[in-house]
């Protein structure tokens, strides 16, 4: 278990919660910057 910090300083979160939340966000910004490349070069992905 990990203590959490800032508004609930009272929280745990424990290590498959920071990796799931770790993932979700990288996977959210990389649909982002697919979105990005495709209005540049306007080839999407198949």
């Amino acid at each position: 278990m990990v203590p959490s910090r800032g508004d609930h300083p009272e929280r745990v979160r424990n290590l498959r919660w920071i990796y799931l939340h770790m993932i979700e966000g990288y996977a959210r910004h990389n649909g982002h910057a697919d979105l990005v490349r495709e209005r540049i070069d306007g080839v999407t992905g198949d």
